[in-house]
């Protein structure tokens, strides 16, 4: 998954939850098994491999972008892309959310964050240029 740089803390960790959510929700492979603690209390699953984040500026996010939606395109799907923008910053509801990101043309989506799942070279290629979060 890819942040813009320049976002808030709470922004960057409010874009994190949203769109790995929702590659968790159309790739449940990804999903490890329950977990348990020792007293038997049951937790639900996790990605069963490592989420990697990185940051970069804004041009570097509709870089990486255009090149997913690219790859998602001419791939065979093979690349899946969950998208979060400026504007869902300020909307309440999944409903709000798609009609914010529907009213505007991808050259002109305020990207926040997106994330990106797929074959580890098409990952590589798109997320080019960007660097580990810090």
């Amino acid at each position: 998954m890819l942040l813009r740089d320049d976002l808030a803390v709470w922004q960057r960790l409010n874009v994190t939850a949203f769109v790995v959510s929702g590659i968790a929700g159309t790739a449940p492979q990804l999903l490890g098994e329950d977990y348990a603690d020792a007293d038997g209390n049951r937790y639900l699953p996790m990605f069963g491999q490592p989420v990697m984040v990185f940051e970069g500026d804004a041009t570097t996010l509709a870089v990486a972008h255009r090149r997913a939606l690219q790859h998602a395109a001419h791939a065979e799907r093979s690349v899946a892309c969950a998208t979060f923008t400026e504007e869902l910053f300020k909307t309440g509801n999944d409903e709000d959310n798609r009609a914010a990101v529907r009213a505007v043309h991808q050259a002109d989506l305020r990207l926040a964050g997106i994330a990106v799942h797929g074959p580890r070279n098409a990952v590589d290629r798109i997320l080019k240029g960007a660097r580990l979060h810090r």
